[in-house]
C-alpha cells in the first residue's frame, strides 16, 4: 500500500460514456415555470433510445425531483439554473435512501438514481435546492424524534420497508444522491442552497467527481458525501460547506453492520476546501469501515479542523490506510488532525473502533489552534500515524493519548520536534 496504488485506484475509474445524441427538454414540453414532466419525459426518450444528453437550455426551470436513468447525462447548460421546490409533495412517492447512515424510505433526493449504470450530472449551470430557514432547514430542529425512531428500527432489526418517512415526518433528503449506481459522473455544476447533504453517493461503485462548485451554509450541509463507494476520484471541486467539506462514511451502528460495505479506494487531488468542521472527513457513520483514502494538492482554509476522524464505541468500525501530500492549511479554528474515540457518545457502546496507517507527508499549516487531537483507548490504540516533512504553526499544545505517533522532520513554531513531548 502506499502512494504508488493510486495508480491502480485512477485505473478503476473511469467517467462514462454516452451515444453523441441530445434530448433538450423544451422538445419534451418543459417551460420554465414548470419543467418537471417535461424533465422526466426527455430521460425516458433518452433511455428507451439507447442513451445520450438530456439538455437543459439557459433560463431557469422550476422542478421537483428528477430521477435519473441508465445511459443519461443530464447537462445544465451555461446560464441555466435548475429551480427546486419546496413543497415537500414534490418528492413523492417516498424512495430507498439513506439518512446519516440508516437505511429508510424517503422523500426523494432532488436528483437521484437508483440501480442505475452509466449516468452523468453535466454542465456549467446550477443546481439551486431552495433551501433556507423558512424551508428545508427548520427541519433540523424538528427532526429528534423521527431520527429516534429510526435508530431504533435499526437497532431491533426492522425491515427497510417498514421504515417509512416522508409526509408527516421531518428527515430532510440529500439534494444530489445516485444509489447503488455503476458508472457515475457529476462534473461542472454549482449546487446551491441545498436542503441536507449535498452530493451523496450511497453503495456506488466508480464515481468521478470534479469541477463542481458547492456553495452551502445551511445546518448539516455536507459538501461531498461518499458513503459505502469502491473507486472513487475527487478532482478540482470548490467546498464551501455549512458543515463537514468532503466526508468518507460506510453505514451506522446496526445498519453498518448487517450492510456491512466499506468505503474504499478513494483520491482527492487539486481542491479548495472551505468552511465549517472538517474539511476531510472520515465518519462519523463509518461501522461499515473506511480504507485506502489518498489526498494530495489540496488547500484548506478555515475549517475547525483539516483531518477528522470520527468514531467511538458506540460506531465502531475501522480507518486504514489514510494519505495526505503536499496540502496547504490555513486558518483552522480548532486542530489540524482530530481523532479522539472519546467524542460524541464516548466510550459507552459495544463496537471498539481501529485506526490505523495514517500518514501526512509534506503539510504546510499556517496558523491553526494546535496541531494533533490523538485519544484512543487503551485497548484500541491509534496505530502507525506518521508525520513527514511537516511544517505547523499552532497557538497551543497537542493532545496524544494511547496512540502509536512517528514523526520525521517535522516542526512546530519552526522548532524541529524530536520527541512527542514536545507537541504537548
Amino acid at each position: 500500500m502506499g502512494w504508488p496504488d493510486v495508480d491502480r485506484i485512477l485505473g478503476d475509474v473511469r467517467p462514462p460514456a454516452f451515444p453523441p445524441r441530445d434530448f433538450p427538454i423544451t422538445l419534451y414540453g418543459a417551460v420554465e415555470h414548470d419543467a418537471g414532466a417535461g424533465i422526466a419525459r426527455a430521460i425516458a426518450a433518452c433511455s428507451q433510445s439507447g442513451g445520450g444528453r438530456v439538455v437543459v437550455p439557459a433560463g431557469t426551470w422550476h422542478t421537483g425531483a428528477i430521477h435519473l436513468r441508465s445511459r443519461v447525462e443530464l447537462h445544465v447548460s451555461e446560464g441555466a439554473t435548475l429551480l427546486f421546490s419546496t413543497d415537500p409533495a414534490d418528492y413523492l412517492p417516498v424512495v430507498e435512501t439513506r439518512y446519516e447512515g440508516l437505511e429508510v424510505r424517503n422523500y426523494s433526493p432532488m436528483i437521484y438514481a437508483n440501480g442505475c449504470t452509466d449516468i452523468a450530472i453535466t454542465g456549467t449551470g446550477t443546481l439551486d435546492g431552495q433551501g433556507s430557514w423558512d424551508t428545508w432547514w427548520r427541519w433540523f430542529d424538528e427532526c429528534d424524534r423521527d431520527f429516534t425512531t429510526l435508530r431504533e428500527q435499526s437497532f431491533f432489526g426492522v425491515p427497510v420497508p417498514e421504515r417509512v418517512g416522508g409526509p408527516g415526518h421531518r428527515l430532510r433528503s440529500s439534494f444530489v444522491q445516485p444509489y447503488n449506481c455503476t458508472n457515475v459522473l457529476i462534473e461542472g455544476v454549482t449546487v446551491v442552497r441545498s436542503p441536507f447533504w449535498q452530493v451523496h453517493p450511497v453503495l456506488c461503485r466508480n464515481v468521478t467527481i470534479r469541477d463542481v462548485v458547492i456553495d452551502s451554509q445551511g445546518p448539516n450541509n455536507d459538501g461531498i458525501d461518499l458513503e459505502s463507494c469502491r473507486s472513487v476520484l475527487v478532482r478540482g471541486c470548490v467546498v464551501d460547506a455549512g458543515d463537514d467539506c468532503i466526508a468518507l462514511k460506510s453505514g451506522r451502528e446496526a445498519d453498518g453492520l448487517r450492510v456491512d460495505v466499506p468505503t474504499e479506494d478513494v483520491l482527492i487531488e487539486d481542491c479548495m476546501l472551505r468552511m465549517k468542521y472538517g474539511a476531510i472527513t472520515l465518519g462519523s457513520d463509518l461501522t461499515g469501515g473506511i480504507r485506502n483514502v489518498y489526498v494530495r494538492d489540496c488547500r484548506i482554509d478555515g475549517p475547525y479542523f483539516a483531518l477528522y476522524l470520527k468514531t467511538n464505541s458506540v460506531r465502531g468500525g475501522y480507518v486504514e490506510n489514510v494519505y495526505l501530500r503536499d496540502v496547504t492549511i490555513c486558518d483552522v479554528t480548532k486542530e489540524v488532525v482530530q481523532c479522539n474515540f472519546h467524542r460524541g457518545e464516548g466510550d459507552v457502546g459495544p463496537l471498539t473502533p481501529v485506526v490505523r496507517n495514517v500518514e501526512l507527508r509534506d503539510i504546510t499549516v499556517q496558523r491553526a489552534r494546535n496541531a494533533l487531537v490523538l485519544r484512543g483507548y487503551r485497548r484500541s490504540r491509534i496505530d502507525d500515524f506518521r508525520l513527514v516533512d511537516c511544517d505547523f504553526t499552532v497557538d497551543q499544545p497537542s493532545t496524544v493519548q494511547h496512540t502509536v505517533l512517528s514523526f520525521d522532520n517535522v516542526t512546530v513554531n519552526g522548532q524541529l520536534v524530536t520527541d512527542v513531548h514536545q507537541l504537548r
